[in-house]
């Protein structure tokens, strides 16, 4: 009986979800065929993304706790660990950031649309001829004002470690003359408990997971409990090394992130 509760309740949540994201592209389509100035039209997207997250979460019953939490106009290059698609419902719900995604992202029918309505920026990560143009695209996002959000690990983990994290656009920030602000993304609670290895196919949509079954998975839970931790900002300028920068911040993840372990 309690199996059947959980698979109608997740039908139901999931039929609320396809409305939602109906709702959420006509709010978005409307934005972007009014406003012709790219800023403007990416201001409107983001805040409407901004939105329709807290929307979200409430579906998933996804609560979030925010640790140090940091000015919302602060104009930084945010990089922190991905697990999949909970933490960008949470990292948008606090404030509004333009995101950086693959182009292989935007070419992906449903998913494309979504992330084109969410004022995303767009990267090849897997024809690297082009960088220093996409390097350059997103120092112009931060040069606009706007607070962008990038993964350096370029995918999505499993939840198991934080992984290595890619140097390239990581200097935006210098060039852009913006600090770099670490983050923390981290599960503290599945079903009111602490996280079990068990759940981790149920928060986290990595490698060639596709879409609507993570969903599935994820909606079949009773709640999740997250918690984003704003860490030190670290000031970069173009002379330093990448590597370096690289490695510095990635330690400063990894040092609070709270991985999945088989022995949980």
């Amino acid at each position: 009986m309690k199996n059947i509760f959980i698979q109608l309740r997740a039908l139901y949540r999931f039929l609320s979800f396809l409305l939602i994201i109906q709702i959420y592209i006509l709010f978005g389509a409307c934005i972007y065929i009014t406003n012709y100035n790219q800023t403007k039209r990416r201001h409107k997207l983001i805040y409407n993304g901004r939105r329709f997250c807290r929307i979200f979460m409430k579906f998933f019953n996804v609560k979030l706790i925010c640790k140090n939490p940091i000015s919302k106009n602060e104009n930084s290059l945010l990089i922190g660990n991905h697990v999949g698609f909970i933490d960008i419902l949470c990292l948008q719900s606090i404030e509004p950031a333009v995101f950086i995604t693959s182009l292989e992202m935007k070419r992906t029918p449903g998913l494309g649309q979504i992330c084109e309505i969410g004022g995303c920026t767009y990267v090849n990560r897997k024809n690297r001829m082009k960088i220093q143009d996409e390097l350059q695209n997103v120092v112009n996002v931060l040069k606009a004002g706007f607070r962008v959000v990038l993964y350096a690990e370029s995918v999505a983990s499993n939840g198991e470690q934080v992984l290595p994290f890619k140097k390239t656009l990581m200097m935006s920030a210098a060039i852009a003359q913006v600090p770099i602000r670490p983050f923390v993304f981290n599960f503290v609670k599945i079903n009111n408990k602490p996280i079990q290895y068990k759940y981790r196919d149920s928060v986290c949509w990595y490698g060639d997971q596709q879409f609507i079954p993570a969903i599935w998975r994820s909606l079949q839970l009773d709640s999740v409990t997250c918690e984003i931790e704003f860490l030190p900002l670290v000031e970069v300028n173009i002379t330093d090394d990448r590597s370096v920068v690289a490695a510095k911040i990635h330690k400063m993840v990894s040092d609070k992130y709270k991985p999945f372990k088989p022995d949980l």
